[in-house]
């Protein structure tokens, strides 16, 4: 077996790239992508690429900066994803790893797997055990109006989609419950419907909405209260009729094993680039088996396809369209249903519009 490449380079830029749909949300509206590029190259020229979500345009120049900072850490090293991750892991310990500095090692890690899986010609999926094979997806909207979005909501049904997430949260009870009753019946009842409170409630209140959600029956509220408030969602999960989801917000293996002990949900989220990217993935995903708990993917679905695929509880993958308009060959769902792609995490920029989505 040829040794591994030894990291060059590491590079990361900024984009604000156009989505297909704006998202809204109780915490504000997200017009455009904000998205960091992560390219590492080696001594053998097979580069690995992963890109991160900054959720607003104004994290982007110092998460550039950190990934900058790190990079001296890396560069003369093999390529090897968990010893890279335990490497920095170990720098940054009195630190801690929580917010963009969590991000900037996930990504890391991340685009390390594409690097080795691109090394060896093969899919991550294929280097984690498994094979690609198509994922149950739900096609992910922010804040909508029934009226005004009757015909996108339409659309993703009729295009294949079996599974819808729609944002509530930013007006009264009543409100949000004739908003999942107008829903509901725009896309019917044979289709899933998810929805998501973004964090907006306390656990009163949460328990009381949720009451009033019930009668449409939604797969799962998500995030009801604060993400770190975990005795709030184990309040809320204890007298709910519906499901509670949770884990976009957990922070590395910790942060999921303390909300498990917690019974803070019936249903686990981790994000890849919170969780520990791959390498924080494939621990998550144990914990969730051990703990009895589906587990779904939250955004980053071009490589989350591939560990949701190799996780033994996969529920579903978020399908969010963040990085199409920058990458050679966007990812599409099919029939609802989202497939792994190589090499690699299967992602190539297209550099013409990683240049016109530029920060100015």
């Amino acid at each position: 077996m040829p040794p591994l490449p030894i990291i060059r380079t590491v590079r990361a830029r900024p984009v604000l790239a156009p989505m297909p749909r704006p998202l809204r949300t109780a915490s504000g509206n997200i017009p455009v992508s904000p998205l960091v590029l992560i390219d590492i190259d080696t001594d053998v020229g097979v580069p690995g690429r992963a890109y991160l979500f900054g959720y607003t345009a104004r994290v982007l120049k110092p998460l550039c900066t950190l990934i900058d900072e790190i990079s001296g850490l890396l560069l003369g090293k093999p390529a090897a994803p968990s010893e890279r991750l335990a490497q920095l892991s170990a720098a940054f310990k009195l630190l801690g790893r929580q917010g963009l500095l969590g991000m900037a090692l996930s990504g890391i890690d991340m685009a390390l797997w594409d690097l080795v899986a691109r090394s060896a010609g093969r899919p991550v999926v294929e280097l984690l055990g498994g094979e690609a094979k198509p994922l149950p997806a739900y096609d992910s909207f922010g804040l909508v109006d029934p009226r005004e979005d009757r015909a996108a909501l339409e659309a993703s049904v009729a295009s294949g989609f079996t599974a819808i997430k729609i944002k509530i949260g930013a007006g009264s009870p009543a409100e949000d419950a004739e908003t999942v009753r107008a829903v509901r019946e725009i896309v019917g009842p044979g289709v899933k419907l998810m929805v998501d409170l973004n964090q907006s409630q306390n656990p009163v209140d949460a328990i009381g909405r949720i009451e009033l959600l019930a009668p449409y029956d939604p797969t799962w509220v998500e995030e009801p209260v604060a993400a770190e408030d975990l005795a709030g969602h184990a309040k809320v999960r204890a007298v709910s009729p519906v499901p509670i989801q949770t884990g976009e917000n957990w922070w590395f293996l910790a942060d999921m094993a303390h909300a498990i002990e917690a019974e803070a949900c019936d249903l686990a989220m981790p994000d890849l680039m919170k969780i520990g990217g791959v390498t924080g993935w494939l621990k998550a995903m144990g914990l969730a088996e051990a703990a009895s708990l589906p587990l779904s993917s939250h955004i980053l679905p071009e490589a989350s396809a591939h560990v949701l695929a190799v996780s033994p509880t996969a529920h579903y993958l978020e399908w969010l369209d963040l990085a199409g308009a920058v990458l050679a060959d966007p990812f599409r769902p099919e029939r609802g249903m989202v497939t792994a792609r190589g090499p690699g995490l299967g992602m190539d920029w297209d550099e013409k519009s990683v240049l016109r989505y530029a920060p100015g």
